[in-house]
């Protein structure tokens, strides 16, 4: 009995604890927040799993920035009593993180993981532009971070524009400001103002004539060359117009196959950069179940793939790739049109998407609940036959 009660007590210790952290909001947080506020808000329902699986790092979170004395504070509400301020914050999906700062609201897409969420938070709250007043600043930056945007020089239209575009993509990457004599000297610069992008070991000049616009240089520029990629970051780098290349590797221990094509890849990224950053980011990805959705059935791993997120189109090498010429034969064909583009968008491949998606959901049930599967799958036709039968059953 003792020990019961001491696991009672220590559950509800830790439930008020960890609740002094979280502040549950509701519709009245529209009146009762003020302009110097900062929120990073949990959305949830109820009823939802992914929700519920998020609360134990939600908690962390929320223990964590108060450890640290950040000014942003951690909320949660639930989206379906409070439908005020869901709409407030166009939540359409469960759970939605965002954050309020000073009238602005950034929605968060990245992986649900604690050390991402602090990441976007961290970012977020402080200045979108943040100043660089030192060599060793200038360098405790960059090995902090895999990407940078630096504005250099005095105050211009570039700089109006830079800090425009940090507003806006903030969420999704870091902008510094810098004065010439801060920055390495091996960093050369033909003249001033200017922006650079600190990515890979190396450094990009912006200029609007080979880079076009600026915010969407930012845009497309905002990822590594090569990495790990999951769901969420392909559904980004959909979102800047170029295409992905992909070596698919099994989710779990790599055969020696997967580690020498995963190698191939990353050299031709580095040695070609020069030919293909135009066009594609690259990467590995584990865990293939959006590819397989996209392509409409099993892939082998491992393999390249190359998808354009624009249109749900994916293109396959003709033969499999063994060796850099072949991979590059292969790149050079989907940048020339010599690979044809398969899949899309259009309305047949949304029909038969539907199709693979409905038969590998109705798969995966038999398989973990065949009982619960069987009747629900036979219960509407049970209905349709008793039905049909009564319509066609003769009046006397």
């Amino acid at each position: 009995m003792d020990t019961r009660r001491t696991l009672i007590f220590s559950a509800v210790l830790l439930a008020t604890l960890t609740s002094a952290f979280v502040e549950e909001l509701d519709d009245s947080f529209l009146t009762t927040r003020t302009v110097d506020d900062s929120w990073i808000i949990k959305f949830y329902a109820p009823w939802c799993s992914l929700c519920k699986q998020l609360d134990p790092v939600w908690h962390q979170i929320g223990s964590e920035l108060k450890s640290l004395g950040s000014p942003v504070k951690v909320g949660k509400c639930d989206a379906t009593a409070n439908i005020g301020l869901a709409k407030e914050f166009r939540v359409k999906g469960y759970p939605a993180i965002l954050m309020w700062k000073k009238h602005l609201k950034y929605n968060y897409s990245g992986p649900r993981t604690r050390d991402a969420i602090l990441d976007f938070t961290h970012r977020v709250s402080g200045p979108v532009v943040r100043s660089l007043n030192s060599l060793q600043i200038f360098q405790h930056a960059i090995s902090r971070h895999d990407i940078m945007f630096v504005y250099v020089g005095a105050t211009s239209p570039l700089k109006g524009n830079f800090m425009s575009v940090a507003e806006e993509l903030v969420v999704h990457t870091h902008f510094f400001s810098a004065a010439r004599d801060v920055l390495p000297k091996d960093v050369s610069l033909s003249s001033l103002p200017t922006v650079l992008l600190f990515k890979d070991t190396t450094f990009h000049t912006y200029t609007e004539e080979n880079d076009g616009d600026l915010r969407s240089w930012v845009n497309r520029e905002r990822f590594p060359y090569f990495s790990k990629i999951d769901s969420f970051a392909l559904y980004a780098m959909g979102e800047s117009g170029k295409l992905v290349a992909l070596v698919l590797l099994e989710e779990r221990s790599l055969c020696e196959e997967s580690e020498r094509l995963k190698d191939l890849l990353r050299k031709v990224t580095s040695e070609q950069r020069h030919m293909y950053s135009r066009h594609f980011y690259f990467g590995f990805m584990t865990g293939n179940d959006y590819i397989k959705g996209l392509i409409m059935s099993d892939v082998i791993e491992p393999s390249f793939v190359v998808v354009n997120l624009s249109n749900d189109g994916y293109f396959l090498p003709h033969v499999p790739v063994k060796t850099e010429r072949q991979l590059r034969d292969f790149l050079d064909g989907v940048v020339d049109g010599g690979v044809q583009c398969q899949g899309g968008n259009n309305v047949v491949q949304r029909i038969k998407r539907l199709i693979y998606e409905a038969k590998a959901m109705l798969t995966l049930l038999f398989t973990q609940v065949p009982l619960l599967s069987f009747f629900l799958l036979s219960f509407p036709l049970a209905i349709a036959a008793a039905f049909f039968y009564l319509c066609c059953k003769p009046h006397k």
